[in-house]
C-alpha cells in the first residue's frame, strides 16, 4: 500500500521553474506593449473631448451673437445661455467674440498642462485651431 502511494506521488507532475519563468516573461512582454497603447488611447479620447467642446462652444457663440448682434461673448455664462454644456475634463479659459472678430480658448484638465495638445482655440472666422494628435 505504501508503495502504491509513492508511485502515485511520483507520477504527479507540476510545472517546472523554467516553464513558469517563460509564462511570466510572455506576460511582461504583452504588458510592455499594451500599457503605452492604452495611454495613447486615453490621450486621443481627451483630445476628441476638447475638440468637440470647442466646436460646440463656437456654435453656441454664433447662436448668442445672432440673438444679440451688439453683444460680446466673454463668459461661460453667455455660452450656456446659448445652449453650450461643458464636458467634465474641459476648462473654459477665456473668450472675446463679437460679430466682427474674436476667439474662445479651452484647456483640458485631463492632459499635462505643459503639453501642446492641452488647449484648443476657436477663431471667429470659422477656423478651429485644434491640437495635433498624440
Amino acid at each position: 500500500m505504501l508503495q502504491q502511494m509513492l508511485k502515485r506521488i511520483k507520477r504527479e507532475e507540476g510545472f517546472t521553474l523554467v516553464e513558469l519563468l517563460i509564462v511570466v516573461a510572455i506576460i511582461a512582454i504583452l504588458a510592455a506593449i499594451a500599457i503605452p497603447q492604452f495611454t495613447k488611447y486615453r490621450l486621443r479620447g481627451y483630445k476628441s473631448e476638447i475638440d468637440s467642446d470647442a466646436k460646440n462652444a463656437y456654435t453656441a457663440a454664433q447662436a448668442y451673437l445672432t440673438d444679440n448682434p451688439g453683444g460680446t461673448v466673454d463668459s461661460l455664462a453667455k455660452l450656456k445661455t446659448a445652449g453650450y454644456q461643458k464636458s467634465t475634463n474641459v476648462h473654459f479659459e477665456s473668450a472675446t467674440m463679437t460679430l466682427a472678430l474674436g476667439n474662445i480658448k479651452f484647456t483640458s484638465n485631463a492632459l499635462n498642462s505643459a503639453a501642446k495638445e492641452n488647449n484648443a482655440v476657436v477663431f471667429f472666422n470659422g477656423k478651429l485651431n485644434l491640437p495635433a494628435s498624440p
